[in-house]
């Protein structure tokens, strides 16, 4: 597992690159502009990725980086390839039902269950 900075962890598999993000707290720009700069060029450089956040670290976050995954997901669809959510917090999930983000995104219960769907 490749740690590209302290707050993202980079795992080549097979047919996926899973990025576990392992801050508890996504609340500073400072934090998103590290997860941005350290997830964009991964898509960038990646023509049909498979790329998997796995959320099991992160206990809050903002509205800006919800933000932050509808830029990715819109960098990923224009490379043609797949962006799955897993391991979200029952209490950052609720967020993702308010804003209907659940129906934009594809969030799985485990990171086993992402990428059998692949």
């Amino acid at each position: 597992m490749d740690r590209v900075n302290p707050e993202i962890s980079i795992e080549r598999l097979k047919n996926a690159t899973v990025a576990l993000i392992n801050e508890e707290k996504i609340l500073q720009e400072h934090d998103i502009q590290v997860l941005e700069s350290s997830i964009m060029p991964l898509i960038e450089n990646s023509h049909g990725i498979n790329l998997i956040m796995n959320f099991s670290n992160v206990k809050f976050l903002t509205s800006s980086a919800l933000g932050l995954l509808i830029r990715i997901s819109k960098k990923i669809y224009e490379v043609e390839g797949t962006l799955l959510l897993c391991c979200i917090n029952p209490k950052i999930y609720q967020i993702f039902e308010i804003t209907r983000l659940n129906e934009v995104f594809a969030i799985f219960e485990s990171q086993e269950l992402a990428i059998e769907s692949l």
